[in-house]
């Protein structure tokens, strides 16, 4: 991890913060090799970064002398609206959104979605907040995404995408379109992406009806993984 993530029930009252974890014991002294009066990078959730200093270490603890001054990188401007991928690929996928700055992003159903994905395991909230929590610690970030859910395709793109659309630009990713997808963006704006296998044609329509323009990175045809953090990255956003 490139920073510890410190949350409201570690800090002692005297502000110091205890960390009492395995996962963050472990990492900081067999991975960092920190010892007394080191100093980490380290972060509240939801609030300041900035640096702990090792006071104590005793079995089953270590306490950090923390300053925190610093402000996270600013959000990503990008709500992504995703066809939720198959769970392996979910994992990866939650962890890169979150390293990458996303701070919105709704799940879709679609029709090359399996209903079977909805019950996966992978989708419970301890699940989806381990794999953002690893996200941020790799980016340096201090604010969770926000998870939506659209379990039915039609009434989201006909009952929440409207009030959406008043506010973002928005784009489709799609490979079989000649618009290249723009190379930075300033503005909010909705990105979708299909599941493994794309939008079809009628979900496609509608999104296009809704206002989605679509765009493309060239012809080749890549796997969700491997778009997601494309698309931000060409994005900027």
């Amino acid at each position: 991890m490139n920073l510890i993530l410190l949350f409201g029930d570690d800090f002692d009252p005297q502000g110091h913060a205890v960390l009492r974890d395995s996962r963050r014991l472990e990492h900081i002294l067999k991975i960092h090799r920190a010892g007394l009066g080191d100093t980490l990078r380290v972060a509240q959730v939801e609030g300041l970064m900035g640096t702990g200093t090792i006071i104590d270490i005793n079995t089953g603890s270590i306490t950090l002398e923390v300053h925190l001054t610093q402000q996270p990188p600013p959000p990503s401007n990008i709500h992504m609206i995703l066809g939720l991928p198959r769970p392996p690929m979910l994992k990866r996928t939650l962890q890169t959104i979150a390293a990458l700055g996303v701070k919105q992003l709704t799940l879709l159903q679609s029709a090359r979605v399996e209903k079977s994905y909805w019950q996966s395991p992978q989708l419970h909230p301890e699940k989806i907040h381990a794999e953002l929590l690893l996200g941020l610690e790799q980016g340096c970030d201090t604010r969770f995404p926000v998870i939506h859910w659209a379990k039915r395709f039609r009434p989201f793109v006909e009952d929440e995408l409207p009030k959406l659309m008043q506010t973002h630009d928005a784009l489709l990713a799609h490979p079989y379109v000649t618009t290249p997808c723009p190379t930075e963006t300033n503005r909010p704006t909705l990105l979708a992406i299909g599941p493994e296998g794309g939008f079809i044609d009628n979900e496609i329509a509608m999104l296009t009806k809704a206002g989605f323009q679509g765009v493309t990175l060239g012809e080749r045809i890549m796997r969700v993984e491997t778009v997601v953090p494309y698309l931000l990255g060409r994005l900027g956003g």
